[in-house]
């Protein structure tokens, strides 16, 4: 992939990221059940941010996805209020934080499987499924870090609470948006050729 187009997916999925942490995954009822129940949307617990970073791997490759969320994070942490629960430089205090930081290897690791082989659905989903993998295993290392070594208030001193919280709760909603990103990764990649 040239510069130019890596430059390109990493400005789209820095901001891809930025605005999908504010909007709410959902799914919806059955197509076959509208006629009768009408069209009814269920939240998943989960934002659509996770699924942006792992899209932005899946259609820019390795260095785009990896740039992306440094930006995204040099941005959250210097300038705007863009994460979740805010920004600025004490904001690695939060729980949450190891999980965003986690989206740089995410990213860089779910390019990098994406564009190993020709495109194909499975691989695009092995490579989503990995990055998630990855965002999880930074977020819990983050996570029982700040429980032990930072003297900032969590929001429960049980660490299970906390890891359940913030990595088991999200695992099926996530999940739901790592199958979509790899059925959209799959469509976009065949629409433009690569």
């Amino acid at each position: 992939m040239s510069f130019a187009n890596e430059l390109l997916w990493a400005i789209i999925g820095l901001l891809l990221t930025i605005f999908s942490t504010f909007v709410e995954a959902f799914v919806t009822n059955m197509p076959w059940t509208w006629a009768q129940q009408g069209v009814n949307s269920m939240p998943l617990g989960v934002t659509f941010q996770v699924g942006a970073v792992l899209l932005t791997g899946c259609m820019g490759g390795k260095n785009a996805g990896f740039l992306a969320q440094v930006a995204y994070i040099f941005l959250g942490l210097f300038w705007f209020p863009i994460f979740a629960q805010g920004g600025g430089l004490q904001y690695w205090q939060q729980p949450s934080f190891g999980y965003i930081l986690g989206f740089m290897p995410g990213a860089w690791l779910c390019g990098w499987v994406a564009f190993q082989r020709r495109t194909k659905l499975e691989l695009l989903a092995l490579s989503a499924a990995a990055g998630l993998l990855i965002i999880h295993i930074c977020g819990l290392i983050y996570l029982v870090g700040l429980w032990l070594f930072s003297s900032s208030e969590l929001p429960s001193n049980n660490l299970v609470d906390l890891m359940v919280n913030y990595s088991v709760e999200p695992i099926p909603g996530q999940l739901v948006v790592v199958c979509t990103v790899a059925v959209l990764a799959f469509i976009l990649r065949h629409i433009l050729f690569y």
